[in-house]
């Protein structure tokens, strides 16, 4: 799967400075990076490395740097699972210094897409309370608020909003 072009809502082609591909091992040591950057909650590299190589069951995406000369390779990644009917997105985040290029919309879009192929009825995910920018996208692709978690993140400790999307 590769995504560097795109339509904007006047119908023009816009270019995106990055592809979505399927993560490989060796891009774990800079997905670890922009986890620890971001702020994610850890999952460390042998988490990563263990849902990569071993669970069947695990969607993980990379959004990769065309211009790669720029010290980076990966700027974003998607990891989630799909159990049963659900594609539960895990983690989702791209690098400080790549944000307002779509990367986070492109990379949820394509675990959609994989979901689909998989047959999955909906999509869930967690998105802490405060970050507001995560929310508006999500709500942007038809994710509804269904709950909140209390105290879910860690570092710092804050509530969790969970919102659904209904796959048609």
């Amino acid at each position: 799967m590769s995504v560097s072009d795109s339509e904007n809502r006047e119908g023009e082609i816009t270019f995106k400075p990055y592809t979505v591909e399927q993560m490989r091992e060796a891009d774990l040591d800079e997905v670890v990076a922009i986890e620890d950057v971001t702020g994610l909650n850890r999952w460390g590299y042998d988490a990563y490395r263990r849902e990569l190589l071993k669970n069947q069951n695990s969607v993980m995406l990379v959004a990769r740097n065309i211009a790669s000369n720029l010290g980076f390779d990966v700027v974003g990644f998607f990891a989630g699972w799909i159990i049963e009917d659900e594609l539960h997105v895990n983690n989702i985040a791209s690098h400080p210094d790549f944000r307002r290029l779509g990367i986070g919309r492109s990379l949820l879009e394509a675990g959609i897409d994989q979901g689909k192929l998989s047959g999955v009825a909906y999509v869930l995910l967690e998105v802490r309370a405060s970050n507001d920018a995560a929310q508006s996208l999500y709500r942007k692709l038809g994710f509804n608020f269904i709950a909140r978690r209390r105290d879910y993140y860690r570092l710092p400790v804050e509530d969790a909003f969970v919102m659904k999307l209904e796959i048609e």
